[in-house]
């Protein structure tokens, strides 16, 4: 596939597409916490995927209903410092409201206006903060702000998160740009179109919202939804995804035009999904986790998760401690089924535990790997033909003193 990542890429590299980010007041530290990013095409199509929590978060709800029923959406606004969850009716009049404040600022209909929130669950949203944040946005959408857009999203994340890529397909060029945030609550479970994450995807593709939807929930799949911070899920998880059509390329269905395009797409969420889990919060490891010849994807998945997931393992990681066994145990437990007298484990290429019991490697000579920053644990069940891998990081003093914040 010919591809190439865009030096500093982001929404705005996407021709026709403008972003920005301000200082609405969101945030006590002063720092910018509302972005906007706008198509100037009138019909830009779209798609969205969202948190399978069942306390989904009032913007989350609304954009499940712009998926399900509109045609268009040209613009999306996101805050960050006050998730605008469990909320009530309150909170579903304020995701409304806040849509056709930047509506009328903007000049377009309230349903072509996306909305998304990140931070505190279960506080009101202060109305004169969504309206400071339009009026100070408007002007300062630009060709150029996407990165600035990508900052004013982050909670706890240390730095922001963009990247686009352009894709040769019939000859022409198309360009697919995002960015997203999240640093914990990361362990996304996205449906369509039922992760804290949000993601805006732009893109100057001519494309279906069918066909869009698609090709993002299958890529939310392989790259958002195989992420672990801390094992929970978020009730404001958002991926937005809007395409302006300006390249005049066509994307048509089940077409080789369409996978080029998945592809590239899946470079881009998979390269943004991977530095959510190393910049986790408190994080110090990226750890893969692989499960390979298992007898069914689901046995695969089940046990990938609960070694990505299991805070034994998250603290041993960190400690540089190489102690498998909690590898061994969090796979027992895990619910899939596997015959352990033929289960093998590697860190990397260093085997740990052969056809069920001790390899005889000694752990001092795992202390070399798992020292790195990043490292890959392989679990062989040599019972199938399927497998599935999780991306996952540790768990740190740093993580908990995060998390214990009244203030975070």
């Amino acid at each position: 596939m010919s591809f190439e990542f865009i030096d500093h890429g982001s929404v705005t590299s996407v021709p026709g597409f403008l972003a920005c980010g301000v200082t609405a007041g969101f945030k006590r530290s002063g720092a910018p916490d509302f972005a906007m990013v706008f198509s100037e095409e009138p019909q830009t199509n779209f798609a969205g995927v969202f948190t399978s929590c069942t306390f989904a978060a009032a913007p989350v709800r609304l954009c499940q209903k712009r998926v399900l029923k509109n045609e268009y959406m040209r613009a999306v606004i996101i805050n960050s410092g006050n998730a605008n969850a469990c909320t009530g009716d309150q909170g579903m009049a304020a995701a409304q409201q806040s849509c056709e404040i930047a509506a009328k600022a903007l000049g377009i209909a309230p349903e072509e206006v996306g909305v998304a929130s990140t931070g505190r669950i279960g506080v009101q949203m202060d109305m004169s903060l969504i309206e400071r944040g339009v009026a100070l946005a408007v002007p300062a959408l630009a060709a150029d702000g996407g990165n600035q857009a990508a900052e004013a999203i982050m909670t706890t994340d240390t730095v922001p998160k963009a990247a686009a890529v352009k894709v040769e397909i019939n000859g022409k060029t198309v360009t697919i740009g995002a960015m997203t945030k999240g640093a914990g609550m990361i362990d996304p479970k996205l449906t369509v179109p039922h992760a804290t994450m949000i993601c805006i995807v732009t893109t100057d593709a001519v494309i279906s919202n069918k066909t869009l939807l698609k090709i993002l929930g299958k890529n939310a799949e392989n790259s958002f939804n195989r992420i672990t911070v801390d094992g929970d899920m978020s009730t404001n998880d958002t991926v937005l995804a809007l395409a302006n059509g300006r390249s005049g390329v066509e994307i048509a269905p089940d077409s080789a035009a369409e996978k080029l395009f998945a592809d590239a797409l899946l470079q881009v969420m998979q390269n943004l999904a991977r530095r959510m889990v190393i910049d986790g919060e408190g994080a110090t490891k990226f750890v893969e986790i692989k499960i390979v010849n298992a007898r069914s994807v689901a046995d695969a998945k089940l046990a990938a998760e609960a070694v990505g997931n299991s805070a034994l393992c998250k603290t041993a990681w960190f400690g540089n401690d190489p102690n498998w066994g909690r590898v061994v145990a969090a796979l027992g437990y895990s619910g899939a089924q596997f015959d352990p007298d033929k289960c093998d484990i590697y860190f990397d290429a260093i085997p740990v535990v052969k056809n069920g019991g001790d390899a005889g490697t000694a752990e001092t000579d795992l202390l070399d790997t798992v020292k790195k920053s990043e490292f890959t644990i392989t679990c062989d069940f040599n019972d199938g033909d399927c497998e599935y891998w999780v991306w996952a990081s540790d768990f740190s003093y740093e993580y908990v003193k995060i998390n214990a914040d009244y203030h975070t």
